[in-house]
């Protein structure tokens, strides 16, 4: 093929000569990306190559990213980005201010020439089939945030299992693979535990639960707290047309709610600290600062994208449950 050049004894690999040549055509503008290029049969045939040297070349750059494989059409050319060395396949549930902290610190501690493609399933097992499907073999690694979606195992066996990363919650058919994960169970219910002496004042404790979204350690890490200490409790699946109570405390997961609900106590003139309380779920600079300050319960984004990155980039294996600690402040 006129964009590939083979010569022998000059030290290096055939594979190796293949993709330089294909990196040079790309760089000089002879190759752009959506072209096709030789088949591997061509260009096994015209070097007199043997098919595994050729499908090695075609494989290192299809896992820098470089190049695609369409299935009964060939190679096309994916990147014109040559400086690329990985490619990894990050799927979130959702993009909020905490996860953003943690794929920009991810970002930082990867270094350079490190291509990290985000996705987004929106908790929506159909969307997470599909990028994973559609992304089989294009990636070095695939970092993956299931939620609490039910049986992905069966969607993620499709990958090479040694290059799949779990993060955030960990399902039962999940620990055969590396992970990062948060214990949502222990960290709540020890959270509570520090905050027991403030928590006692309360006539009930409330925790906002919406199953589609929040994970099941969460629910039953506050159960047990409540019911180790007989503590009044409620379960609410929504704040729709809901009336905050003088005496009560409100565990919010999310954000939207947490605004919403404060509003509702300043519409019904009750005051942070004295009327009600408010335990939200990770922390954010907002929280710092609204209301007074909002009590939290949350792990460190930051070093959970820092972890992540240590082991892709020392091909660490394992499973690490990230820090997790109750910051105390006026809500309460």
């Amino acid at each position: 093929m006129y964009m590939i050049t083979i010569q022998s004894k000059i030290g290096i690999p055939k594979y190796k000569q293949i993709v330089n040549s294909i990196e040079e055509a790309i760089t000089s503008g002879l190759l752009k990306k959506g072209d096709k290029l030789p088949s591997i049969n061509n260009v096994k045939e015209e070097h007199s190559l043997s098919r595994d040297t050729v499908l090695t070349a075609f494989n290192e750059l299809k896992n820098r990213g470089i190049i695609k494989s369409v299935v009964g059409k060939g190679y096309y050319v994916s990147s014109e980005d040559i400086n690329v060395n990985q490619k990894i396949f990050l799927l979130f549930d959702e993009l909020n201010s905490f996860k953003e902290d943690l794929y920009n610190s991810f970002l930082e501690h990867l270094g350079e020439n490190i291509q990290v493609d985000i996705f987004f399933h929106h908790f929506n097992t159909t969307i997470f089939s599909k990028l994973i499907h559609d992304n089989i073999g294009d990636y070095n690694y695939y970092v993956i945030m299931p939620a609490n979606l039910n049986d992905t195992n069966s969607i993620i066996q499709n990958l090479p299992s040694d290059k799949v990363f779990i993060l955030d919650q960990m399902h039962d058919d999940l620990k055969s693979y590396s992970a990062i994960y948060q214990n949502f169970e222990q960290d709540i219910f020890n959270g509570l535990e520090q905050a027991l002496h403030l928590i006692k004042k309360y006539k009930q404790l409330n925790l906002l639960f919406p199953e589609d979204k929040q994970p099941q350690g969460m629910l039953k890490g506050f159960e047990q707290f409540c019911k180790i200490h007989t503590l009044s409790y409620s379960i609410l699946n929504s704040l729709k047309n809901y009336e905050p109570k003088i005496g009560n405390l409100y565990i919010i997961p999310d954000d939207k709610n947490l605004l919403r609900i404060i509003k509702s106590f300043k519409n019904n003139n009750l005051t942070l600290a004295k009327d009600v309380g408010v335990i939200s779920y990770n922390d954010t600079l907002l929280k710092e600062i609204v209301a007074g300050g909002i009590t939290t319960i949350s792990t460190d984004f930051n070093a959970m994208g820092k972890q992540l990155a240590s082991m892709i980039l020392n091909k660490e294996v394992g499973k690490i449950v990230n820090p997790n600690n109750l910051i105390i402040r006026n809500s309460l």
